[in-house]
């Protein structure tokens, strides 16, 4: 069984950084795509970085340039870099992992639905972001 722990969240001021860490066990496969996703209070899940096991990396606009993704492979873990926090990044962070093939290849799929309906998630960590 899949199991995700999510570590790293605080309380910081803006312009301030942290490091979220996703703990992973139990994965049996060789490829995969893990993501961060976060959903602030009263606002929708969002997706904000995916790694695949390729090394390629994706971002939303609103995190470029400021959050790095990486996944240390013994460990067995993946990395959320957050610099430059700023108020609006304030959420509760969850990771995800998900096993999708398409085309005979493992895919990260765009669709949060997908990710929802066929995905291993963590309980989260709170990342909350003050002015």
């Amino acid at each position: 069984q899949v199991h995700l722990v999510e570590s790293g969240g605080g309380s910081v001021t803006a312009g301030g950084s942290l490091r979220l860490a996703c703990a992973m066990s139990g994965w049996s496969h060789n490829e995969f795509c893990m993501g961060w996703f976060r959903q602030g209070p009263g606002g929708e899940r969002e997706g904000v970085a995916h790694f695949h096991s390729d090394g390629t990396t994706a971002y939303a606009d609103s995190v470029k340039g400021r959050f790095t993704i990486s996944k240390d492979n013994p460990a067995n873990t993946l990395y959320l870099q957050m610099n430059d926090l700023k108020p609006e990044d304030s959420a509760m962070y969850r990771c995800a992992a998900i096993y999708k093939v398409e085309g005979g290849k493992v895919k990260c799929p765009g669709s949060l639905s997908t990710w929802i309906a066929l995905g291993h998630w963590g309980q989260g960590t709170q990342v909350t972001v003050s002015s």
